[in-house]
């Protein structure tokens, strides 16, 4: 599956055969129809991995991660998503190909499979945002629409490095400062420096 990523990745879905994928595996085709059928079947599992690994990866964050407010959790989230962008480029760079949303068209299992991914996203940026709003760090405004918005900054900054455009890395204070001045109350508009904890996220990224 590893393999396969890189390859849908790098030469595209249509242009990878499953021959190509035997060759650099050193697998033989007939194992790999048999485990997935198809070359649309492997790409299905692989991208129910990555659902999987993004699902669980934001869980087990959040459970280790103490924030003292709602706006402290936005920017671990962001930080996170990079980190998790930089740890698993080839599979994120599937994400941004046109071929998953093509076959999501008509196939409900890959749009099941997108819709997870990034719905768990948004959904955290979203629970963030309500809980800055109850702790008084983030102003009122309508939680959902923010939350897409956020989850476009940071995804654009994902796909900068996807297309060899612009180290994410780079503009990830702006992006945090950025982040604190739409969203944070007048108290909380000061405090423009990543935590140590989160510059060690992205760092890692």
């Amino acid at each position: 599956m590893q393999a396969a990523s890189r390859l849908f990745s790098d030469k595209g879905f249509k242009e990878t055969s499953i021959s190509d994928i035997s060759e650099i595996t050193k697998v033989a085709e007939g194992t790999i129809f048999y485990h997935y059928k198809s070359k649309e079947g492997l790409f299905l599992a692989i991208l129910e991995g990555l659902k999987t690994e993004i699902i669980n990866g934001f869980d087990q964050y959040f459970r280790e991660k103490k924030f003292e407010s709602g706006l402290d959790m936005v920017e671990g989230a962001i930080s996170y998503y990079l980190f998790l962008a930089g740890m698993k480029e080839d599979r994120f760079h599937l994400l941004h190909h046109r071929y998953p949303y093509d076959l999501a068209a008509v196939n409900p299992v890959c749009r099941d499979h997108l819709e997870a991914i990034y719905n768990c996203v948004v959904d955290i940026f979203e629970e963030a945002i309500r809980r800055g709003q109850e702790d008084g760090s983030i102003e009122t405004m309508p939680t959902r629409k923010m939350a897409l918005i956020l989850f476009s900054m940071v995804d654009g900054l994902v796909r900068f490095k996807t297309y060899n455009l612009y180290d994410p890395g780079g503009l990830y204070h702006e992006l945090i400062s950025a982040c604190r001045r739409m969203l944070g109350n007048n108290q909380c508009r000061g405090k423009e420096t990543p935590s140590p904890a989160v510059n060690q996220e992205i760092e890692m990224s």
